[in-house]
C-alpha cells in the first residue's frame, strides 16, 4: 500500500533512532503531526516557544550523541527556530530541522505568512533542501539525516504541508542511518615533524578543546610523556578536568591566571582539538601545533607552525612511540603551583560569610557543585552563569556541562535542561540561568509543568545583565540599560504549580540547594546574589584597568558613590 510522504517520514525517524520531535504544531505540519500521533513511537513535545524547541533539540544531540529533531510550522513557526540552530551547527550537535511551509501553489506568490526557508537557514546548517515532490523521497530526507550525523550539525528539511500528504511509489532505497566513527591521524611524515618540534623543546603546555572527547587517557599520557601542563578551553573542560593530575584551568577571558600563564611561557603550544577563538591569549613567541579534526579549522586562530588533521585520540597514539620521554618537571611544577595559588584565590571567594549579608555567585556554584550528584547535567547561560560554572563546577567522569559556548546566545539553559532531561529522565539535570536569561524564554518553564520534567532551575538574580554591565564598566562608562525589575520567581513558579524556593541569605543557602535537589519534581531555584560581583579576568591589560578606574571616578564625582563602595567591598576586601 503507498504511503504519504509523513508515513515515510516518520517510519525513516523512528529507524534512525528517534524518540521525539520538539516544536510547536501547525496546520502546515498537520500531515507530518497526524502520522506521529498513529506511530505511537516518537512522541511530540509541545513548546511555548520554537526557539526553545531548537535549544532542547540541540542539547538531546550533545548529551546522547545521536540525532534529534525539532520542527516549525511555516513563516514565524520555523523561522523561531533560527537562533537555536544557529546554536547546534557551532556546537556540531547533530539536529535535523523540519521547516514546513505554505501550500506548494502558492509559494511565489507574497501568501500569507510566506518566507524562503531554503535560503534562510543555509548559514546555519550543512544541508537544507526543499521536497517538492514525492519523487524526492525517500532519498532527499535520507542524505538530510546523513548529513547531521555525519558532519555533526544542522540539516534542515522545508516541506509544504499539501506535499507532505503525496504518495511516495517507491520506498526500496530506504536504508539505515549510518554513524561513521573513522579512525583519522596524520601521515607518518606530519608525526615524524611533530616529534621532532617536541623533542627539541622543554618548555611545552597543551591546550585541549571538545576535540579531546573521548580521548582523556591518550591526553594525559602525552602531559606525562612531555611533563607538559594541561590547559583547557571552556567546551574541553567537561572532558579534561576530572582525575587530571596535569590539568592548570582554563585560559581566556573566564578563565585562571595560571592557564594564561602556562601558555604564555611555553616554547611550544599543542592545540588538541579546540578552536578556541581568543587570538590575544596565544603566545606571540612559541611555536604552535595544531591538531584537529576539521582542516578549515587549521590556523585560523593564530599562527601555526605545523597544522595536522587528525582524532585526538588516534593522532596521540600515533605520536607517542616517537617522542622522547621527558625528565624536567620545572615548568610542569611551576605551573601546577600556579594553579593551586589561583585556585585558592578562587576559592577565598567561594564563601558563605553571613556577616557579609550577601550571596556570592561564587558560593552558590560551588555548593552546587558539592552536592548535585557525580552524573548530573549541567547548562548554564551566557554571561555570569558561564563564569561561575566554568570556575566552580567540579567535573567528573559523568558529569555533563552544556551551554551556549560557541554561539554565545542569551536564554539557552533552561531550554537546554528540557532537552538534556527527556533524553536522561533519570539524572538530575540544573539549569544554571541568569535572570536575564531566564526571563527571555521564561514561556516554556510550562513545558517543564505540562511534562513534570524535575529540572533544578537555579536562577542567579542579580536584577541586571550582569555581565554586559561588567563590560561596560570595564570600558569606562556607567552601566546604562542593564537593571532588571524582576518578580519573586519562586512565587511565579509556585503560582503555575512548580515548586519554588526564594534565598536572600546566604546562610540558608546548602538548606535551600538539598531541598530542591531532593525534591522529585522540578524546582525553581530564586537566588538574590551580589550585584556587584565582579568575574575579573586572569590578566587585566592597561586598557581595562584604566576604563575601570575611569568608571568609578565617574561615578564618585556623579556623587553615586553606592555601587562603587559595593565593587571595592565585594572584589577587593573579601
Amino acid at each position: 500500500m503507498a504511503k504519504t510522504i509523513a508515513a515515510v517520514m516518520v517510519e525513516m525517524l523512528v529507524q534512525a533512532g528517534v524518540r521525539r520531535i520538539h516544536g510547536i504544531v501547525g496546520d502546515s505540519l498537520n500531515g507530518l503531526v497526524d502520522e506521529i500521533r498513529r506511530s505511537g513511537e516518537i512522541e511530540w513535545i509541545h513548546y511555548r516557544h520554537e526557539e526553545a524547541a531548537a535549544f532542547a533539540a540541540g542539547a538531546e544531540a550533545q548529551a546522547t550523541g545521536q540525532l534529534a529533531v525539532c520542527a516549525g510550522s511555516c513563516g514565524p513557526g520555523n523561522l523561531h527556530l533560527i537562533n537555536g540552530l544557529y546554536d547546534c551547527q557551532r556546537s556540531m550537535a547533530p539536529v535535523l530541522a523540519i521547516a514546513a511551509q505554505i501550500p506548494s501553489m502558492e509559494i511565489g506568490t507574497g501568501y500569507f505568512q510566506e518566507t524562503k526557508p531554503e535560503y534562510l537557514f543555509q548559514q546555519c546548517s550543512h544541508y537544507c533542501e526543499t521536497i517538492s515532490s514525492a519523487k524526492q523521497m525517500p532519498r532527499v530526507f535520507q542524505i538530510a539525516m546523513q548529513n547531521a550525523i555525519g558532519k555533526q550539525g544542522v540539516a534542515v528539511i522545508t516541506l509544504s504541508g499539501d506535499v507532505s500528504s503525496e504518495t511516495v511509489e517507491e520506498t526500496n532505497l530506504i536504508h539505515p542511518l549510518f554513524l561513521p566513527k573513522p579512525v583519522i591521524r596524520p601521515s607518518d611524515e606530519e608525526l615524524q615533524q611533530m616529534a621532532r618540534l617536541l623533542n627539541e623543546a622543554d618548555r611545552i603546555t597543551i591546550l585541549g578543546g571538545s576535540g579531546c572527547a573521548g580521548a582523556h587517557a591518550e591526553v594525559l599520557q602525552l602531559c606525562e610523556q612531555l611533563k607538559a601542563p594541561l590547559v583547557y578551553a571552556l567546551r574541553g573542560k567537561e572532558y579534561l578536568e576530572y582525575e587530571n593530575p596535569y590539568e592548570v584551568g582554563l585560559t581566556g577571558l573566564i578563565g585562571f591566571s595560571s592557564g594564561a600563564k602556562a601558555i604564555s611561557r611555553a616554547e611550544v603550544l599543542v592545540m588538541l582539538g579546540t578552536d578556541f577563538p581568543y587570538k590575544d591569549w596565544y603566545p606571540e613567541q612559541a611555536k604552535i601545533i595544531q591538531i584537529d579534526i576539521r582542516p578549515e579549522h587549521l590556523g585560523r586562530r593564530t599562527r601555526l607552525d605545523l597544522g595536522v588533521v587528525g582524532s585526538v585520540g588516534p593522532t596521540i597514539q600515533a605520536l607517542l612511540p616517537m617522542l622522547l620521554p621527558k625528565t624536567d618537571r620545572s615548568h610542569l611544577d611551576d605551573s601546577l603551583e600556579a594553579y593551586q595559588e589561583a585556585r585558592k584565590e578562587l576559592d577565598s571567594h567561594a564563601k558563605g560569610d553571613e556577616n557579609d549579608g550577601v550571596i556570592h555567585p561564587e558560593y552558590l556554584t560551588s555548593v552546587l557543585s558539592e552536592q548535585a550528584s557525580p552524573d548530573a547535567i549541567f547548562t548554564c547561560d551566557v554571561g555570569t552563569p558561564t563564569v561561575w560554572a566554568a570556575r566552580y563546577l567540579k567535573m567528573t567522569r559523568q558529569r555533563r556541562l552544556i551551554g551556549s559556548f560557541t554561539h554565545g546566545s542569551m536564554a539557552s539553559a533552561m531550554p537546554q535542561a528540557i532537552g538534556a532531561q527527556f533524553a536522561f529522565p533519570d539524572r538530575q539535570v540544573i539549569a544554571l540561568a541568569g535572570d536575564g536569561g531566564f526571563s527571555m524564554l521564561m514561556g516554556d518553564l510550562l513545558t517543564i509543568y505540562q511534562y513534570n520534567l524535575p529540572v533544578k532551575l537555579v536562577i542567579y538574580n542579580n536584577y541586571s545583565l550582569g555581565f554586559v554591565a561588567m563590560e561596560m564598566k570595564v570600558a569606562g562608562i556607567p552601566p546604562f540599560g542593564t537593571d532588571m525589575k524582576n518578580p519573586n520567581f519562586a512565587r511565579m513558579a509556585e503560582a503555575m504549580g512548580i515548586r519554588g524556593i526564594r534565598v536572600e541569605n546566604p546562610e540558608d543557602v546548602p538548606e535551600a540547594i538539598d531541598e530542591a535537589l531532593r525534591h522529585s519534581g522540578p524546582v525553581v531555584l530564586d537566588v538574590v546574589v551580589n550585584p556587584t560581583e565582579l568575574s575579573m579576568p586572569p590578566k587585566i591589560k592597561f586598557q581595562q584597568a584604566w576604563g575601570f578606574s575611569m568608571y568609578m571616578m565617574k561615578e564618585t564625582l556623579r556623587g553615586d558613590l553606592s555601587d562603587v563602595v559595593e565593587t571595592i567591598k565585594t572584589n577587593f576586601l573579601k
